[in-house]
């Protein structure tokens, strides 16, 4: 991890990329995203949409608006959708993800794989979105080092670690694929922290993995504190693709998503994210006029592009690496299928 030779660095992405052709091929699925709303309860020191955060216009959108979106991933073949939004944990939200679950099956003709990426919520909730149609969760527990959390939260009953993890062990025990991560280059975080991280993926036995650089957003408290504290942009996105690779060396048959924030910090990011073993994309297919509303850090890339132009573009930043986009397929986590092939045969 500190090794800053460029002949090695890239001996590592190269070799990871190897171990994706293994494991996996060159194979790149979509999750077309969807970000519902900005609402949220929990108020994280680094997230542009935290609730104590009155520079942002709130947003929610409808089930009708979500399920037109759901519609449009269906017919461009993307075979997965992930509802993503500020956490809620009401009886009237809960409702309302299971509504839309239910109502994506029902367009898609049970077609679409759904992924949902909704925070903290009770086993008892995450049985019901899952009985409703949802068979993958991604929760980032940020940082696996208990303090570096911390200092990312607000000390109340709202943020905590030991919660974050149970909600994992929940999640695992309703049946999910289940999808951590971790920000990479934060304040006093170190390359240790980072050795740990993997090997926390590895401990909670995770199935997919959505990771990447942390980036300030201005209108936060760690943004204005941090700002002159944080590593280069350079040394962030080294990390992160350094991260993906070790990731997949390690772990071999995960799901790992080559995120939005490396493409926030290098304009060709994403690509080098799947050269460095990433098999994931995530288009965002939010509806324009709510994009620039969700953003948890600042000069988030693509928010002035429609869904069509985000296919578009992806489609040629996959081609370009030598990678497959593969349609009509859910991409489920090969980690995942060799647990339930083995369970299924004792």
């Amino acid at each position: 991890m500190d090794t800053t030779e460029k002949e090695d660095i890239e001996k590592i992405y190269k070799r990871a990329y190897e171990i994706k052709l293994e494991n996996i091929g060159n194979k790149v699925y979509y999750r077309g995203l969807i970000e519902i709303s900005n609402e949220c309860i929990k108020n994280c020191f680094y997230c542009g949409i935290r609730r104590d955060n009155d520079k942002v216009e709130k947003f929610r959108m409808t089930k009708e608006e979500i399920l037109k979106g759901a519609k449009w991933i269906y017919e461009n073949n993307y075979a997965s959708i992930a509802i993503q939004a500020g956490e809620r944990c009401d009886e009237k939200f809960i409702k309302f993800i299971e509504e839309v679950v239910m109502g994506i099956k029902k367009i898609s003709n049970n077609k679409l794989g759904i992924t949902l990426s909704l925070g903290e919520q009770s086993y008892e909730t995450y049985k019901k979105w899952y009985d409703a149609g949802a068979h993958r969760y991604l929760l980032r527990i940020e940082s696996s080092n208990k303090d570096i959390y911390n200092s990312l939260h607000p000390k109340d009953p709202l943020h905590n670690h030991d919660t974050r993890i149970e909600c994992l062990k929940d999640l695992k025990r309703v049946g999910y694929q289940v999808g951590t991560g971790v920000m990479i280059g934060l304040p006093g975080q170190t390359t240790e922290d980072l050795v740990d991280d993997i090997l926390f993926y590895e401990k909670m036995d995770i199935d997919m993995i959505g990771m990447g650089p942390y980036i300030l957003h201005d209108d936060t408290p760690m943004g204005i504190k941090e700002k002159n504290n944080i590593i280069s942009v350079k040394k962030r996105v080294e990390l992160g693709l350094k991260m993906i690779a070790l990731t997949r060396i390690y772990l071999k048959d995960v799901n790992i998503a080559a995120t939005t924030a490396l493409q926030g910090l290098d304009p060709l990011g994403r690509e080098k994210g799947l050269k460095a073993g990433a098999n994931i994309l995530m288009p965002i297919t939010t509806l324009k006029k709510h994009k620039a509303k969700y953003q948890l850090y600042n000069n988030k890339p693509c928010i002035d592009d429609d869904a069509d132009q985000c296919k578009n573009c992806l489609g040629k930043r996959v081609k370009s690496v030598g990678d497959q986009i593969i349609y009509n397929d859910w991409g489920d986590s090969p980690h995942f299928k060799k647990k339930i092939n083995k369970f299924n045969k004792k």
